[in-house]
């Protein structure tokens, strides 16, 4: 049936061979003779119709599977042509030799002996071991094991109070120690630095740290400077710290030297006139 719906004669038919004939001999004159479009009648003939309408089916089903392969083909050729990387240049030529680095040990000059004017010992502070008046060359102080090494620059006056008062070194502090005499079994703050001014030939009798704000001249001095409030005082002598007070582990009061510096807020700066 469905060859009978396209046309074609089925095997229970005969072959009308004449019919056969016939027709292929109207198709010969048909080509010969111009063609002359004229309207299909389907009506007459349901065999045409059908065959009409399954050729629709046949171009519109090429019609939609030919755009859909085109639309898939299109990021596919994105995605190749992305993936394609150009190409690095490169030779055919013989690769050049590797080249290595290597280090070659280089003749160090040695230093030679630079001339000087004067020699490097010169600079090295000399000292004085002795015991009654130990010294140390230039401008400041040296304390060693709780003695003080007068400069070798300092006046006379200066050296006289450095060395006078090492002997305090191992007495104890007493309030109102050394004023009623410079030599006492103990001492406070102002009576230790009474007892250095006088071996220094700078002070005739004994003050109180009050007396000491108006000691002398106004600010620091060269040699020596008295540090004085209400209440204590504390003088700087080439350097070193003549003091009570043990800031640095407070078990050792008394009149002692020290090299390390105190706060002085609230003290007033004083200094013998010329030092």
């Amino acid at each position: 049936m469905y060859f009978q719906f396209l046309g074609f004669p089925s095997a229970s038919h005969k072959i009308d061979r004449a019919a056969i004939a016939k027709t292929l001999q109207r198709g010969a004159q048909a080509a010969s003779c111009p063609i002359v479009p004229h309207p299909i009648s389907f009506r007459s003939n349901p065999r045409r119709r059908g065959q009409a309408a399954l050729c629709c089916l046949l171009v519109l089903f090429t019609f939609v599977t030919t755009s859909s392969d085109a639309q898939e083909q299109k990021p596919r050729r994105r995605h190749a042509e992305e993936a394609i990387v150009a190409l690095q240049p490169f030779s055919l030529d013989e690769p050049a030799p590797v080249r290595l680095a290597y280090y070659a040990p280089r003749a160090v000059p040695r230093a030679e002996p630079v001339a000087h004017d004067n020699d490097e010992t010169d600079s090295v502070p000399k000292i004085d071991n002795n015991a009654a008046h130990p010294v140390i060359s230039g401008r400041r102080d040296v304390l060693r094991n709780g003695i003080a090494y007068a400069p070798s620059n300092a006046p006379a006056t200066v050296k006289s109070a450095i060395w006078a008062t090492n002997s305090l070194r191992r007495k104890p502090y007493v309030w109102g120690g050394g004023h009623g005499s410079f030599n006492d079994n103990g001492y406070d703050c102002s009576g230790t630095v009474s007892f250095a001014l006088y071996h220094a030939g700078l002070l005739g009798a004994p003050l109180p740290s009050n007396d000491f704000l108006r000691y002398g001249e106004r600010g620091r001095g060269k040699w020596i400077t008295i540090y004085a409030r209400p209440g204590h005082t504390f003088a700087i002598i080439a350097g070193l710290r003549l003091d009570t007070t043990d800031l640095r582990y407070g078990t050792d009061i008394g009149p002692r030297w020290h090299t390390d510096f105190r706060d002085t807020r609230g003290f007033d700066a004083r200094h013998p006139m010329g030092l």
